[in-house]
């Protein structure tokens, strides 16, 4: 089997809609098999994740995360993505680390906000600056064309580095939103739910362990609350986890997951408050990772 070696320069082939058709399809094959693998050394970690979907392929995306590259010119995270047949076991395909990540961590939110925020929405909060909230500005705007952006970080430089209107006043800047999209890596809640407004969307991507929030216990407790896999998020994600030990929530309030009927991961009416939290589980990598490369066998 010939091994494709695919780096960012793919991304002229990919496009948001054909991303979204590839995430649908993988979720109605059999539920993937997931686990990963952390080694640390000091503050360096080695990343291991791999999935399995029947039909589909494996996958195992290898990272590694060294803050110290800062101060020598490097990049911080590093790491490759290796993706193999589903009949054989042969390698298939080795896929930029960073293209599979973009594409996949976007793509996971831009689903949930396909299904969950209002058609009509046009402002656009993005809490938090860096490269996933870039990503989301290019992923929202494939289906709100007209989308209306603004950014706040705590360190105001970052968000004007951005080219986007900068909200000081974060409590303003909620309540004025149609979707609100946090890409933070706070451990202190930093949207209060007495915030929120009827008929916003929340698509929150930053926490991804157990000690990580971004929204607080009312937040949870108002919005109806919807994850992009059960099993990667409840018992895995401070978000989820913290409101159901308080007592805000109930492993029951979480609506539905990916997996589920479309008909359940939806919005009911125009003025409820939905939540989408993004696990990232390596079964949304081996998604995304099928899908560059079948676009790029297409393209020769």
């Amino acid at each position: 089997m010939n091994v494709q070696t695919i780096g960012k320069d793919a991304e002229k082939l990919l496009t948001w809609a054909g991303l979204l058709a590839a995430l649908e399809a993988g979720h109605r094959l059999p539920r993937a098999e997931i686990a990963d693998l952390l080694l640390y050394r000091g503050a360096d970690t080695l990343l291991d994740r791999a999935a399995w979907i029947s039909g589909l392929g494996s996958l195992v995306k290898v990272g590694t995360i060294v803050p110290g590259n800062a101060t020598r010119g490097k990049p911080t995270v590093n790491g490759i993505v290796n993706l193999f047949d589903d009949t054989t076991g042969e390698l298939s395909a080795l896929i930029d680390f960073h293209l599979v990540t973009k594409w996949k961590t976007a793509g996971d939110s831009l689903l949930s906000a396909s299904r969950l925020a209002r058609k009509d929405s046009h402002r656009f909060l993005l809490v938090g600056a860096g490269t996933v909230a870039r990503s989301m500005v290019e992923a929202y705007r494939s289906i709100w064309p007209d989308a209306q952006f603004t950014v706040w970080s705590r360190t105001r430089a970052t968000a004007e580095g951005m080219g986007l209107p900068v909200a000081d006043d974060l409590e303003a800047a909620v309540k004025a939103a149609d979707v609100i999209c946090t890409a933070t890596l706070t451990t202190d809640p930093i949207i209060k739910g007495d915030w929120l407004q009827p008929g916003q969307h929340l698509d929150l991507i930053g926490a991804y362990t157990p000690a990580m929030r971004e929204v607080d216990d009312v937040a949870m407790a108002r919005a109806r609350v919807f994850v992009d896999a059960r099993a990667t998020t409840v018992h895995h994600i401070g978000e989820v986890m913290a409101p159901i030990a308080s007592g805000a929530m109930t492993e029951a309030d979480v609506i539905a997951d990916f997996y589920d009927d479309t008909a359940l991961f939806a919005r009911r009416s125009a003025d409820e408050i939905t939540i989408a939290k993004n696990g990232g589980g390596a079964h949304l990598d081996l998604m995304t990772a099928t899908y560059i490369a079948e676009c790029c066998r297409r393209a020769g």
